[in-house]
């Protein structure tokens, strides 16, 4: 029998499947939204264009200068669109930069949001928010960003580079790693988090080899959907932690960060979380889940060192000092010295 447990479940509406994009009026008007504003990145404004044009009218404007990490000066650039059309929703179409950058105007507006994700990210299923302000990222926890409507449509997928889908899928997969060990996880986020591994590791290398695969791409986007869940159901570890400090810090590209410093964290918390590495072993039909992850970055191409995505060396004693002096709550004591050699193999690409 399950011990006693808490689980809050995050009240936002879900719509999944291929050409759900069109049912985006529909739930404009469900909310009584009329004056909508769309938000992209520079790279997707295109898509954004689209969206305008499938509102009509109740599209006021577009805003395209959604950034990774989330910076607060973008933020502000964007409340100022919405002072000035005034805005009563927004769309966000993308990936997490969008999505946080839209997450950022309802914490500080409390206005309803429409989210239509075009990769694996998963911020849009939780209530946190991550901001980048003069080198520091910092996370808060507020249901105030927890988006109103997340349509997943498949096929907005489709297009997603090989390389691109395979870094977010592991940053989706990292947020069910860290849920099965989580102080306050569950047996539905358990569940939730070993077959949302389950999906992601058995539909990878089939969208990795056939990037035009729709039902690869639709167990893909599934099983990030459930890991999304956990993170917005479970408190992080040191897996965030690092991405979260290293990002802000050396402006990491977010994904591929996840990727790389993975399998190292997994290997750091091994010996404390027992029941969760039985999890993963069955999830990832596998002895050795570090092995595993390690072989998959390989597979997918992905760069396998920090060092390969712009961290510099003498980087390293400035994380660790940001780290140490504000840690997340993990199954493993976090040590000083046990956390530099983490960081200089994740920098280096050696063996976790």
């Amino acid at each position: 029998m399950p011990q006693s447990f808490v689980y809050d479940v995050q009240p936002a509406r879900v719509i999944f499947g291929h050409g759900t994009r069109a049912r985006l009026p529909d739930e404009a008007d469900r909310l009584g939204l009329s004056r909508l504003l769309v938000l992209s990145t520079s790279e997707q404004a295109t898509l954004a264009t689209d969206m305008q044009t499938q509102l009509g009218e109740r599209a006021a404007g577009a805003f395209d200068g959604a950034l990774m990490h989330t910076p607060v000066e973008v933020t502000g650039r964007a409340l100022d669109v919405v002072r000035a059309l005034d805005i009563d929703g927004v769309v966000s179409v993308g990936g997490g930069s969008t999505t946080g950058l839209g997450k950022a105007i309802a914490l500080r507006t409390d206005l309803p949001q429409i989210v239509l994700p075009t990769t694996y990210a998963g911020s849009e299923m939780t209530p946190l928010l991550g901001e980048t302000q003069d080198g520091l990222k910092t996370t808060r926890r507020s249901p105030k960003v927890l988006p109103e409507v997340v349509i997943y449509d498949v096929d907005l997928t489709l297009s997603l580079p090989a390389k691109m889908s395979a870094t977010s899928a592991f940053n989706a997969m990292a947020h069910a790693v860290e849920a099965l060990y989580a102080p306050d996880a569950n047996p539905i986020t358990s569940l939730m988090a070993e077959e949302g591994i389950r999906a992601i590791v058995d539909a990878l290398p089939r969208v990795m080899h056939a990037g035009d695969d729709a039902g690869a791409r639709s167990d893909l986007l599934y099983g990030a959907w459930l890991c999304a869940c956990c993170l917005g159901a479970t408190t992080m570890g040191l897996h965030h932690k690092l991405c979260h400090t290293l990002g802000g810090l050396f402006d990491l590209p977010h994904a591929q960060m996840h990727a790389i410093v993975l399998p190292y964290a997994l290997k750091y918390n091994a010996m404390a979380i027992p029941e969760a590495l039985t999890r993963l072993k069955r999830a990832m039909a596998t002895d050795d889940p570090v092995l595993a992850l390690h072989e998959l970055v390989r597979r997918s191409d992905i760069p396998q060192a920090l060092a390969g995505i712009g961290m510099p060396r003498d980087g390293v004693l400035r994380a660790v000092d940001q780290i140490m002096a504000n840690p997340y709550r993990n199954p493993r004591v976090v040590e000083r010295e046990s956390l530099i050699r983490l960081i200089e193999r994740a920098w280096s690409g050696g063996s976790a």
